[in-house]
């Protein structure tokens, strides 16, 4: 049989300690009529003298109920009894519509939020509503702009504690989560996902004007920007405007004088994290662009662009013996006397160093 209130060290049924949360507050907060027993810290009252003692707990600190594998300690046996779940890898609180499995009975009842999808918490100032109450009271921070969660090195502050240490892995270094493919290592599970479809060929988000596909909704939402011409970002010393924000931060440099990038090896700064990767090859001797035609590599895709013109020329002399050499002979028939020829107009428009092919000629 079931038990009632007055002892939460065995409320409802064994394991069901986590209930107590959502179910006995509930209670006790509704029946406050004739509890004998009061605490002289808060004027709470209980039912019973052992839930007094229980609570009292809460002011005093008290945690008589020490975990004899890892030494954490708790205020009640109950609480004790459901942590070495953790240890044990018991999960007895199994969900009848999909299987997964939960160490307490809390836990598979917010679980079970999920299927029915009720939402029960709902917010009094724009009436979002959510399936735990934890979530509902980080949301509100939204709205009173509460941020409690302060970075202890550099001050920053965060509505939500997993932000917090998120953040703090930007000064630690500490990249937990690592590709199996390749080796290479982030800092957030959801970075590593989007870096996986690198490897897998994914790209879920795509464009409904032109059908280009990404690997994340960042990339597709900047690419949009290309269609609507909308540049929302505006510097406010030369009014000049960008699509993207990272854009704006690396114009305003050019204003501030500001080179964050520096080279470990000489020393040499830049405005641009890419300038700095760049010029370390000429450290390394790193090319990796490589020309398709004559296998000729170079440290940027830059250089590589240009390079490439000198086949595209070459290729041009080769056909003008044969087609463009009947074009530029009918003029003596006609009398026209043209500007230029069409290769040469078109090198020019792309001519390294300003040379002129005259060799056609």
């Amino acid at each position: 049989m079931e038990e009632t209130c007055k002892n939460p060290d065995r409320l409802y049924n064994e394991g069901e300690k986590s209930i107590i949360g959502e179910q006995l507050d509930q209670h006790q907060a509704t029946a406050t009529i004739g509890k004998p027993h009061t605490c002289d810290q808060c004027e709470k009252s209980f039912w019973g003298s052992g839930n007094l003692k229980i609570h009292k707990r809460t002011h005093t600190g008290e945690k008589p109920f020490t975990c004899d594998q890892c030494e954490k300690s708790f205020s009640r046996s109950g609480h004790l009894k459901i942590h070495k779940r953790i240890h044990t890898g018991e999960k007895p609180f199994t969900c009848d519509q999909c299987g997964k499995s939960f160490i307490q009975a809390g836990d598979l009842k917010v679980h079970k939020r999920i299927h029915t999808g009720e939402k029960p918490f709902t917010c009094d100032q724009c009436g979002k509503s959510f399936n735990r109450s934890g979530d509902l009271k980080i949301h509100k921070r939204i709205h009173t702009g509460e941020k409690p969660f302060t970075c202890d090195q550099c001050g920053k502050s965060y509505n939500q504690s997993c932000d917090l240490k998120i953040h703090k892995r930007i000064h630690t270094g500490e990249k937990p989560f690592t590709c199996d493919q390749c080796g290479k290592s982030f800092s957030r599970s959801g970075h590593l996902k989007i870096h996986k479809r690198i490897h897998t060929g994914e790209k879920p988000f795509t464009c409904d004007q032109c059908e280009k596909s990404f690997t994340d909704s960042r990339s597709l939402k900047s690419h949009q920007i290309i269609h609507t011409g909308e540049k929302p970002f505006t510097c406010d010393q030369c009014g000049k405007s960008f699509s993207q924000s990272g854009d704006l931060k690396i114009h305003k440099r050019i204003h501030t004088g500001e080179k964050p990038f520096t080279c470990d090896q000489c020393g040499k700064s830049f405005s641009q994290s890419g300038h700095l990767k760049k010029h370390q090859r000429t450290h390394t001797g790193e090319k990796p662009y490589s020309c398709d035609q004559c296998e000729k590599s170079f440290t940027d895709s830059c250089s590589l662009k240009r390079h490439q013109r000198i086949h595209s020329f070459d290729q041009w002399k080769k056909e003008f013996s044969d087609s463009y050499s009947v074009k530029l002979h009918q003029p003596s028939h006609t009398g026209e006397k043209p500007d230029i020829c069409a290769p040469c107009e078109e090198f020019q428009r792309t001519r390294p160093h300003g040379r002129t092919p005259s060799l056609m000629h």
